[in-house]
């Protein structure tokens, strides 16, 4: 069975979605991060896995469900910490951040039969998921981070390790209002919906915002992005 693992950071006003201000205040940004990562907690929760560990920086907080253990993130940039998170599990392991709320357990479920890596692409060109039958840091340490090929150049590095790849559905995570809008309507029944309905600055997400960064902190693309794939709700 598998290893899950969710790199966030604690949600606090001013340290967390950032580029949701304007139009959200700090606060509510914060509380837009809060509840998206209690969505993500919750769905690893239901999701089968020998391990659930919490890669954070910052503090845990209410929104932390039964059942993870803790470890603080690292020093050094996202490809040291990614290759960290993964240097802590002896086995298989699937890791994923906290932006993206619809996310779900059959997304999560990781059969590694004929399967060496899972890689799930973003639309702004990161990754929103990665996953290793054996866990090699070396395959994250020194991938470029934030830029538009981020997601490219980390799925390349699999394969040139000669790893089978398996690819999961892109997804979208938010970053901007716009995305907000969007990832909220493919989980409607979520927190991270409810608390979107409940924010004043939710108005001026009329959708011409840009596509948010991804776990792998790609930087937006100069086109909009596409449409959600079917195979992407919850």
């Amino acid at each position: 069975m598998t290893t899950l693992l969710v790199i966030a950071k604690e949600p606090r006003p001013g340290r967390v979605k950032t580029r949701l201000t304007p139009p959200f205040t700090p606060e509510e940004a914060a509380s837009l991060a809060e509840a998206s990562l209690a969505d993500t907690l919750e769905t690893v929760a239901a999701t089968p896995a020998t391990r659930r560990i919490l890669v954070l920086d910052g503090e845990p907080g209410p929104w932390l469900p039964a059942g993870f253990d803790v470890v603080r993130q690292c020093g050094g940039g996202l490809d040291e910490r990614l290759a960290d998170a993964f240097a802590r599990c002896a086995g298989p392991a699937l890791l994923i951040g906290m932006d993206t709320p619809q996310v779900t357990p059959e997304l999560l479920t990781a059969d590694w039969a004929g399967c060496d890596a899972y890689f799930g692409p973003a639309e702004d060109g990161g990754f929103w998921a990665l996953g290793l039958a054996t866990p090699d840091p070396a395959l994250l340490r020194g991938v470029p981070m934030s830029t538009p090929v981020t997601g490219a150049v980390q799925r390349e590095r699999l394969v040139g390790a000669g790893l089978r790849v398996r690819d999961l559905p892109p997804l979208r995570d938010v970053d901007t209002a716009a995305d907000a809008e969007a990832v909220a309507a493919l989980a409607p029944r979520g927190r991270f919906a409810a608390r979107l309905a409940g924010c004043g600055g939710r108005a001026a997400a009329d959708g011409t915002g840009t596509p948010g960064v991804a776990l792998s902190g790609a930087k937006p693309p100069t086109t909009p992005p596409g449409t959600e794939p079917p195979a992407v709700r919850r």
